[in-house]
């Protein structure tokens, strides 16, 4: 039966058999109407306790926690939340119906910059000073900003569908929380990692605080770039020679190139590669608007010297002679700014030549300018030759007011632009005879991803946790630094998905310098400890290392939260009877907020019931920017205090794009809102989406995807729909074992036992897209294309107690179990419609049932081999009536009665074994392997077979509409004898 429609009758005598034959019956729409209906679900689940439900049913089950990275409680979700939160949630389903007890504590990080950047922009609305406002007033501000934010991502977050402990969140603000981040502080205070060093870091003039590496991120910008005379002065006492000095080095200069002119007045050093080939040349003629002058001699890398003089607009020079390391290790260089006029001396001291790795030649002149207080590189020469720190740069990006000429300047302005400071000092290089050429550059240049201002190396005193020193501290099974451990458990501990997420994260782990823990702000955990005051930070009594006194710490935020750290009064309380509280200042930065992420493991996973039992979760989950953000501050912060990753594995996916590629913006107007998705489509087609889309990578959505994931959608949602139909009414005692059933439904469960397996393990292993990929090929292709599209004659037309019957509906009931727990984690409210449609309960739900166990015995290789042939074959012959019906020779393929010459002995064997004309949908079919004639149809994948169209013999049923010779012989007008019995 090729349609589910009745025709009317031929013959006006001949009886209506519609109401004879067993059409689908359900009440499950075609239109889904998920903008309207999934808020009733979500309801539903709230009102009976699904998600505790799960976990009293759990008992005794396996644990599985995916630990949550926490978002900033701080703005409305957008699309790359709902992917997050979306691949989070599936795993977390899955593995609970593959049998685990599969926890879900969602969380969110409420300190540091983002949220107090929010309230000091509400500040400088109202025109308040934040300076001005008590330290604790402005933390219950941020606080409450907090608060707010939870609740309504919170909300967002439940409408996509995602489970969870959602009445049971966990904060970083918490009291708890910070009192365990305070605990885990103290642990590197009394391992020995914690340190203060004044060292150069990336540093925000705007948000006035350093940044973590993971707070960076890089725009283009346009810098000032200077080319720099630096004067030889004299021989050094580094590297001398075995004689002077030749007189024409004592002549010339050394040329760097920079563009951060603002540095010059903090350079220390010049350094130089000894690798590269250097050269002394002589400038022959320059053209008159250049500050070039014929007959000076520089010194420059020979590789660059030609783009130098380009630059410096020298029109004629020659290479005097080549000038060795030996030698530019032995000059002394006047600093440019030396001798100038209102520089009271300020930079009238030697500059050395120093060796450096870090110097190329790729660009600029092959030299780089040294100013230790400024950048990494310049600092690690500075540590090797003793170089002297300054302190000339203030936290608002300004120099100190007391500094000669440039007192008071801004590098970066309060607003994020460039402040006056290049220009100024690029005007005195250029009054004092030192600057040779000057431009501009286009660059990538990092900046803050909160403000989005430019930032800047500035050397200041800050709290580190040391990386490479040894702990004594008896964790060190995986090692005894915290690189050690790190790199150990990315390597040996871990499994990382993809692979390459190793890869990133190994190269970030392996080259990284310590960490810097301590931020100048006010709303966070504070660093917990205490200095002893005229000691120096490389003093062995620095700092208080006492448990007692921590314990006390710990205590007390416990019961008041980190707040009460600026209470009066509380380091006295804390020191009373230890130690003289006037023989030490309180700390009073806070952390860096990744240090509070990083340190969830210990107040989710070791604290919580719902945590794991060995503080390890199975798996963090988060976008591929997070191997230098929170899976690195986990790993580095667990090292340190656990001595091992938190995690056993790490899945990480891509960023979201427009359907153009291009990364979305409001000023592009390419965003797409999560809310205006769900508004449209419902939540289960963006988390279909997701589900379509290869998340490791990164993955595009717009418009004409979502249309295409809705039409996904719609053929799925009409496979369940006849599956609902078509078992309507079915009983328990309507069900056959397997053995008695026929091979097609045989074949059917062999199938199954496949997919059981393949979606297991592509659920086990994350890959999402896979799973949904093979059950939606497999209920369009091998379901409604072929098993449904053959079985619809039996199920509507057979006797309901017919043995084929039985068995097409006992496997339609196991298909519908398994499709609907498979596609449960990926459409839990789709799914939930469907089983309660079937099975309408006041508590039950689909997410309350596991997936089904497969029998191993449904596995049939033999069969399916035998299967492959028939499906082979049967797509020649559907293609050739397809011919017919194109060209109105045929209106339906029972019209037909084809004869299909088979070549092969074997292939013919397994078609005459089988109702072939059935499985064609033709009334009749004639099998034969003698030579197909010219005019028969083939394919060239199939090669061996050919069809010949015949139009089938006799009058059509009017109940199963087959067209057969007997038809209208039997006692019931105008049917054929399976009908004509049935009806008896």
């Amino acid at each position: 039966m090729a349609d589910t429609t009745t025709p009317d009758s031929t013959k006006t005598d001949t009886p209506d058999y519609r109401d004879t034959v067993f059409l689908p019956q359900t009440d499950f729409p075609m239109r889904a109407g998920l903008p309207q209906r999934e808020p009733e679900w979500l309801e539903r689940w709230a009102r009976i306790g699904i998600y505790d439900r799960l976990r009293d049913k759990a008992g005794g089950r396996v644990p599985f926690v995916l630990h949550d990275g926490p978002p900033y409680a701080n703005g409305h979700l957008h699309i790359g939340h709902a992917l997050n939160k979306t691949i989070k949630d599936i795993i977390v389903r899955s593995h609970q119906m593959m049998g685990r007890d599969a926890r879900y504590v969602p969380g969110w990080d409420c300190h540091g910059l983002p949220i107090e950047w929010k309230i000091e922009e509400k500040y400088r609305k109202e025109g308040r000073d934040k300076d001005a406002v008590d330290v604790v007033e402005f933390r219950q501000e941020c606080r409450r900003f907090a608060e707010e934010w939870v609740a309504i991502q919170r909300d967002e977050f439940q409408r996509l569908g995602i489970t969870g402990a959602w009445d049971r969140p966990y904060l970083t603000m918490d009291f708890h929380a910070e009192a365990v981040i305070a605990a885990e502080f103290m642990k590197l205070l009394m391992n020995g990692s914690l340190y203060q060093g004044s060292k150069p870091v990336m540093w925000s003039p705007v948000e006035k605080t350093a940044l973590a590496e993971a707070e960076v991120e890089y725009h283009d910008h346009t810098s000032h770039t200077i080319w720099v005379r630096f004067p030889v002065a004299s021989q050094s006492d580094f590297a001398p020679l075995d004689g002077c000095l030749r007189t024409d080095l004592l002549e010339a200069s050394v040329v760097i190139w920079t563009t951060t002119p603002w540095t010059i007045p903090q350079n220390r050093a010049v350094a130089f590669n000894p690798a590269i080939a250097y050269g002394l040349y002589e400038v022959t003629e320059a053209a008159e608007n250049t500050t070039a002058k014929a007959g000076e001699k520089i010194v420059l890398a020979d590789a660059l010297a030609e783009a130098v003089m380009g630059s410096a607009k020298v029109t004629g020079h020659r290479r005097l002679r080549t000038v060795g390391a030996d030698e530019l290790a032995a000059l002394v260089l006047a600093h440019p700014l030396r001798g100038v006029e209102g520089g009271a001396g300020e930079w009238d001291y030697d500059v050395p030549m120093l060796p450096g790795d870090h110097v190329t030649d790729d660009a600029g002149t092959g030299f780089v300018h040294t100013a230790p207080s400024h950048g990494d590189d310049d600092y690690q020469l500075g540590l090797r030759f003793k170089l002297p720190m300054t302190y000339n740069v203030e936290p608002d990006g300004s120099y100190r007011k007391d500094l000669p000429l440039f007192g008071g300047e801004a590098i970066v302005a309060p607003d994020g632009k460039d402040g006056p400071a290049n220009v100024s000092v690029i005007k005195q290089l250029a009054w004092a005879g030192a600057l040779l050429a000057k431009g501009k550059i286009k660059h990538s240049y990092p900046h803050s991803w909160r403000s989005k201002a430019p930032l800047i190396y500035r050397n200041t005193p800050q709290w580190f946790a040391a990386i490479d020193k040894p702990l004594d501290d008896g964790m060190g099974t995986y090692g005894d630094t915290i690189r050690m451990r790190a790199l150990t458990s990315i390597d040996k501990l871990v499994k990382w998905w993809p692979q390459s997420g190793r890869n990133r994260i190994h190269s970030m782990v392996e080259n990284r310098p310590d960490w810097v823990l301590s931020r100048q702000r006010a709303w966070g955990v504070p660093l917990t400890c205490f200095v002893k005051k005229g000691a120096r930070p490389t003093d062995p009594d620095f700092l208080l290392r006492d448990e007692a006194v921590n314990n006390r710490i710990v205590a007390a935020f416990e019961t008041d939260g980190a707040d009460v750290w600026y209470s009066a009064g509380f380091k006295e309380r804390m020191l009373d009877g230890i130690a003289d509280p006037a023989a030490y200042d309180q700390v009073m930065d806070v952390l860096d907020v990744w240090f509070d992420s990083g340190s969830t493991h210990s107040f989710v996973l070791r604290d919580r019931e719902d945590g794991a039992a060995d503080g390890i979760a199975d798996v963090y989950m988060e976008g591929t920017d997070q191997h230098r953000g929170w899976f690195q501050s986990s790993l580095l912060q667990a090292s340190a205090t656990k001595g091992r990753a938190p995690y056993r594995n790490v899945v990480t996916h891509g960023f979201t794009l427009d359907e153009k590629g291009m990364k979305m913006s409001k000023s592009l107007g390419n965003t797409i809102v999560p809310a205006e998705v769900i508004k449209q489509y419902g939540a289960d087609i963006l988390r279909l989406w997701v589900a379509q889309a290869d998340y490791t990578a990164d993955q595009r959505i717009g418009p004409e995807i979502l249309k295409g994931t809705a039409d996904s959608y719609r053929r799925l949602r009409n496979t369940l729909r006849f599956l609902l139909g078509a078992l309507s009414g079915f009983d328990e005692s309507e069900r056959l074992d397997h053995a008695q059933m026929p091979e097609l439904e045989q074949w059917v469960l062999h199938r199954l036992a496949q997919l059981d397996h393949q979606v297991r393990k592509g659920y086990a292993q994350f890959d999402f897209q896979g799973v949904f990929q093979m059950l939606f090929q497999f209920c369009t292709v091998e379901l409604s294309a072929f098993y449904f599209d053959i079985r619809k004659d039996a199920l509507y037309c057979d006797a309901a107690d017919s043995p084929r019957r039985r068995a097409a509906r006992t496997v339609l009931d196991i298909l519908y179990h398994r499709l609907v727990t498979w596609l449960a984690p990926i459409l839990p409210f789709t799914t939930e419609d469907v089983w309660l449609s079937r099975f309408p309960s006041e508590e039950d739900s689909v997410h309350l049932h596991d997936f089904p166990t497969t029998p191993a015995d449904w596995l049939n290789e033999p069969l399916a081999a035998k299967w492959d042939q028939v499906r082979r074959a049967r797509r020649v012959v559907t293609a050739a009536l397809e011919l017919k019906r194109t060209d109105k020779t045929i209106g339906a393929s029972l019209e037909a009665a084809p004869v299909v010459h088979v070549e092969d002995a074997g292939m013919l064997d397994a078609l005459k074994s089988v109702a072939f004309a059935d499985v064609c949908i033709t009334s009749d079919l004639s099998l034969t392997r003698d030579p197909a004639p010219q005019e028969a149809f083939r394919m060239a994948e199939a090669p061996g077979i050919g069809v010949v169209f015949e139009t089938a013999d006799g009058q059509k049923c009017q109940r199963c509409w087959k067209i057969l010779p007997d038809v209208g012989t039997h006692p019931h007008p105008g049917v054929c004898a399976r009908c004509d019995d049935v009806l008896e």
